[in-house]
C-alpha cells in the first residue's frame, strides 16, 4: 500500500497495532463470555483486562521463530498477564481471532468510506443547484444531443454516490459478523453461547453456519461495493476530462499558484487530478478480481486467501478513501467557464432542435417517416454548409408551408428543453447527505 495514496486515519485501521489490538478484543470479549457461563473465574478475566498488552516489535521476533502469527501474538500477551493467560484463546481457533477481528477492521475502514461519501453527495447537490440554470450541451456519442444544464450532471452524479451509499452499507452490514465456533465450524472445543456472547460485545452477529472461516463471499461482496463505488468516480472524472479538452473547455480542475503542466510546454494545464482518479480506479477494481476468486476455498478452509487479503482489503479501502477526497475537492474547486458552454451551445447551427422540428411536423399531419426525411435533409444541408438550422428550415417549401417562420424559431428556444427539469431538483432537494 503506497502512502501517496492513503491518509493516516486509514492507515491507522490496517497497521499491526490495531490488528493486534483487535486481537486482543476478540480474545478478552470471548473469555467474558466463558466468565458470563460461569466457566472460567471473573477475576481472571479482569486480569487479563488490566494487564494484557502486546509489543509489535516483540511479537515479529517470536514469529520470526514460530513462524505463525497468531502464536507469536498469543505467546507476547501471555508474558505481559502472567498466570492467568491460560484463559486466553480457550477452545479456539486461530480464525476465530483472526476473521472476527479483521471483520471489526473492515467496519471501520467502511465508516470512513461511507463518511467520504456522504461529504461528497453533500458537494454535489451544492453544486447542482448552484448551477440548475447553467444551460450547456449535452452529448451522446460524443456528440451533440440536446441542451441540459450542468446542474443536471451534478444531480446525476449525487444520486449515483447516494445509491453507492447505501450499497456500501449492506456491504457493512455483510461483513459485521464474527465466528467463534473452532476449527471446522462445529463448537467442539466451545459452547455456541460463547460465540452469541462475545460477538454481542463486540457489536457483531454471529455467521449463522461458519467453516473454519467466514464465508469470503462477503468479503467479495465488500470489495464489489468498493469496486463500484470507484467505477462511478472514475465516469465523473472522466466526464470532467471531456469537458476540459481545449476543443470543448467548459470545465476545469483547479490549478495552484506556482503549478507547472509539463516539463516542455509552459502553457499546459492538464487535468492530472481527474487522470489520477482514473488510474486509481483501474487498480481499484483490480481487487475485485482477487476477492472474486478467493471465494474458492478447499472444503472447510485453506490459506490461499490470506495472502491476497493481505493486500487488497488494506489497499482497496485506502484507494477508493483517497478517491473520494480527492474527487470531492475537485468538485468543490471546479471552475466552470459559462461563456463557453453558450458558445459550443452554437457549434452545431441549433441542430439539437431537430426532435422537436419533427414532432411539430407530425403534428401538422405528416407522417413520422415524412417528418423525419424533411428534418434530416434539412439538418445535414444545415451542417454541411455551416448555416443556421432555422434558416435552412425556412427555405424548405414543404415545411415552410406547415411552420410559420416564427413558429420555427420558438422550436429552436433552447428554454423548451429545460422545462421539465425541476422535477429532478424537486427529487433531489429531499436527498440525504447524511452518512447514515
Amino acid at each position: 500500500m503506497l502512502e501517496r495514496y492513503a491518509r493516516p486515519e486509514m492507515l491507522s485501521i490496517w497497521s499491526k497495532e490495531n490488528q493486534y489490538r483487535k486481537w486482543l478484543e476478540v480474545e478478552i470479549a470471548v473469555c467474558e463470555a466463558w466468565a458470563e457461563l460461569g466457566a472460567i473465574p471473573q477475576e481472571a478475566v479482569e486480569a487479563i483486562k488490566r494487564k494484557a498488552s502486546f509489543d509489535v516489535d516483540k511479537i515479529a521476533e517470536i514469529e520470526a521463530q514460530v513462524r505463525h502469527d497468531l502464536i507469536a501474538f498469543l505467546e507476547n500477551v501471555a508474558e505481559h498477564i502472567g498466570e492467568e493467560a491460560r484463559y486466553l484463546h480457550y477452545g479456539l481457533t486461530s480464525s476465530d481471532v483472526k476473521d472476527t477481528a479483521l471483520a471489526l477492521q473492515m467496519r471501520e475502514a467502511m465508516d470512513l468510506i461511507i463518511a467520504d461519501v456522504g461529504e461528497l453527495v453533500a458537494v454535489l447537490k451544492e453544486q447542482a443547484f448552484r448551477y440548475r440554470d447553467t444551460v450547456m450541451m449535452g452529448r451522446t456519442h460524443g456528440m451533440h444531443a440536446e441542451p441540459i444544464t450542468l446542474g443536471l450532471v451534478f444531480a446525476r452524479w449525487a444520486f449515483e454516490m447516494a445509491r453507492n451509499r447505501e450499497r456500501l452499507h449492506r456491504a457493512r452490514q455483510a461483513v459485521s459478523v464474527g465466528k467463534i465456533s473452532g476449527a471446522v465450524g462445529t463448537y467442539a472445543a466451545l459452547d455456541p453461547r460463547v460465540e452469541e456472547l462475545a460477538c454481542r460485545r463486540l457489536g457483531l452477529k454471529p455467521d449463522p453456519a461458519s467453516s473454519q472461516i467466514i464465508s469470503r463471499d462477503r468479503h467479495a461482496e465488500y470489495l464489489w461495493s468498493l469496486a463500484i463505488t470507484g467505477c462511478s468516480v472514475e465516469k465523473f472524472a472522466q466526464d470532467i476530462r471531456l469537458l476540459q479538452r481545449t476543443e470543448v473547455g467548459e470545465v476545469e480542475e483547479p490549478f495552484a499558484p506556482g503549478q507547472k503542466g509539463s516539463s516542455a510546454m509552459p502553457h499546459k494545464r492538464n487535468p492530472i487530478l481527474a487522470e489520477r482518479l482514473c488510474g486509481l480506479a483501474r487498480l481499484l477494481r483490480s481487487h475485485l478480481h482477487a476477492a472474486l476468486e478467493n471465494i474458492a476455498l478447499w472444503h472447510e478452509r485453506d490459506i490461499s486467501h490470506s495472502s491476497v487479503e493481505r493486500f487488497i482489503l488494506p489497499e482497496a479501502t485506502s484507494l477508493l478513501d483517497y478517491i473520494l477526497i480527492s474527487f470531492t475537492k475537485l468538485v468543490r474547486n471546479l471552475k466552470v467557464n459559462q461563456d463557453r458552454m453558450k458558445q459550443n451551445l452554437q457549434l452545431n447551427h441549433r441542430l439539437y432542435a431537430s426532435e422537436r422540428v419533427m414532432l411539430a411536423l407530425v403534428n401538422k399531419g405528416l407522417s413520422r417517416q415524412e417528418a423525419y426525411k424533411l428534418v434530416q435533409e434539412a439538418a445535414f444541408k444545415a451542417w454541411e454548409e455551416a448555416r443556421d438550422f432555422g434558416d435552412v428550415l425556412r427555405e424548405d417549401a414543404t415545411i415552410a408551408s406547415l411552420i410559420p417562420s416564427q413558429e420555427i424559431e420558438k422550436l429552436l428556444e433552447p428554454a423548451w428543453f429545460l422545462r421539465h427539469t425541476e422535477v429532478v431538483f424537486q427529487r433531489l432537494d429531499k436527498l440525504s447527505t447524511a452518512s447514515g
